[in-house]
Order: C-alpha cells, then structure tokens, then sequence
C-alpha cells in the first residue's frame, strides 16, 4: 500500500511521522509529496495535494498535515474519496481545508471526524498530531481498517475551494491560486473555459503575452501563457519568474484577453 506525506514540516520531522506509520505497517511504500509547503499556508498545501493525488494509484493513502490550529479544538479527519476513473483514495489530516480540494477532484466523498483513540499513539503531543494520530490512522487504514472505524461521518466539515474563472466581456477572470518554486502563475481558469490557438496573443496588464504550448515559445525574459500540467491556465516567464514580472501573489485577480 502506499502512503504519502505532505506537510509544512521541513526536514526533520516527516522522520518522526514515518516511524510511527512502519511501526504499525512494515510493509507501507511512503513516498514524499513535499514537505516544503510555506510554514502554515493551508491554501498552498491544498493545492499541491490536490494536483499530486491524482497521480497515485487506487487504495493510496494520502497524509496531509499543514495544521496551524493543532492542540485546539479543531477537529481531525478522515476521507474517503471515490472516482470511476482514479479508484479509492483515502485523506488524513486536520479539518482546515487541507484535504477538500484534492477530495473533491477525485469525485464523491465522505468525511469522517477521527475520534478512536484506540488508533492513536499511547502518547499524545499537543503539538505533533502528524505522527501522534494522522500517522498512525493512515498506517492502520493502509491495512485494510474499514474508515468508518475511525469516528462518524460528518458533514459540517471545513471547506477550502479555488473557486473558478470566469468569461466575461470577452475576456477570462479569475485569480492566481498557486505560485510554484519558479514564479509561475496557476490561475483557477480551466482548461475548458481557453479557447484560444497557440500563437495567439494575449493581453494580460497592458503586456502582451503569447499562448502557446510550452515555455520554450518565447524568448528568454518574456511572458508566455499555457495549459499547465495541472489543467489550469498558467503563465509563466521563459527562464524568469511571473510573479515578479506581474507583481502578483496568490489571491490576485488575474484578467486575459486575446488581443483581436
């Protein structure tokens, strides 16, 4: 089975969480989404699973802990997340958000508040539930635990959604939901919202701005807008960086128009 950890711990920590998931499954193949996600930015964190989860096989187990809220009264929770295309995955982790957007992306879902102390460790941190509780339920589900076992269904459970573009007096309006280690912009405009051919010419803040299929279509130091891999409009600076170029960061209305 395999496993995945994501969080905003560094280097140090995921250690801790990794042996605490082999002390219960030996046999668990872990694999590290990220643990660089910027200290407390549960937004970031979300997006990144959401785009990564995708990608792992049916029955993976995905832990997810950027938990600004832990030791408070936040709750912790489980999911269950269905897809005809993906299969079963299974989310671990605070109930901030975190785990909504990579849930919903999967198809129909359930969520289950964790309160089977049972499943913990024989120790509690008020300050490391990562490998406290969400390690251990995700090591024990990765052996086959049914995850009604870990609490009740709930419903009341915190929502984190990107929201979506637009198309509005001929031009596509959104926001920038994620910038990546290279200043490139993701927006939340989807892919079947762009009509545009590669080669046209965009205007984006008075810049004009070519779409095409890759970085490499432009020159060095100029802007260029795509579909990225993760299925949303991005743009980009070939070998520079976007977010500079634009002045732009996550939250930030973003307006593109094809230049007639």
């Amino acid at each position: 089975m395999v496993i995945t950890l994501l969080s905003d711990f560094g280097d140090v920590y995921p250690a801790s969480m990794k042996g605490a998931i082999y002390g219960i499954n030996r046999s668990a193949s872990i694999v590290d989404i990220s643990h660089s996600v910027p200290a407390h930015d549960v937004r970031t964190g979300a997006f990144i699973l959401m785009i990564s989860a995708r990608s792992f096989p049916s029955d993976t187990v995905h832990i997810a802990v950027v938990d600004p809220g832990v030791g408070t009264q936040r709750r912790a929770i489980a999911i269950r997340a269905d897809s005809d295309f993906h299969g079963i995955h299974y989310f671990i982790g605070p109930n901030n958000g975190l785990l909504i957007p990579a849930a919903k992306s999967l198809g129909y879902f359930k969520v289950y508040e964790i309160t089977n102390t049972n499943l913990f460790r024989k120790q509690v941190s008020s300050t490391f539930h990562g490998r406290d509780i969400f390690a251990p339920v995700g090591a024990h589900i990765s052996k086959g635990l049914d995850i009604s076992v870990v609490g009740k269904q709930i419903f009341d459970y915190v929502d984190l959604d990107f929201g979506k573009g637009l198309k509005k007096d001929g031009s596509l309006q959104g926001r920038i939901i994620f910038i990546d280690q290279f200043g490139n912009l993701v927006t939340n405009i989807s892919s079947d919202m762009v009509d545009f051919q590669f080669g046209d010419v965009l205007d984006i803040q008075n810049v004009q701005v070519l779409f095409h299929k890759s970085y490499g279509f432009c020159r060095k130091g100029e802007p260029v807008a795509m579909i990225g891999s993760h299925g949303f409009l991005e743009i980009a600076v070939n070998r520079g960086n976007a977010a500079q170029f634009f002045n732009k960061k996550p939250g930030d209305e973003i307006i593109v128009r094809k230049i007639t």
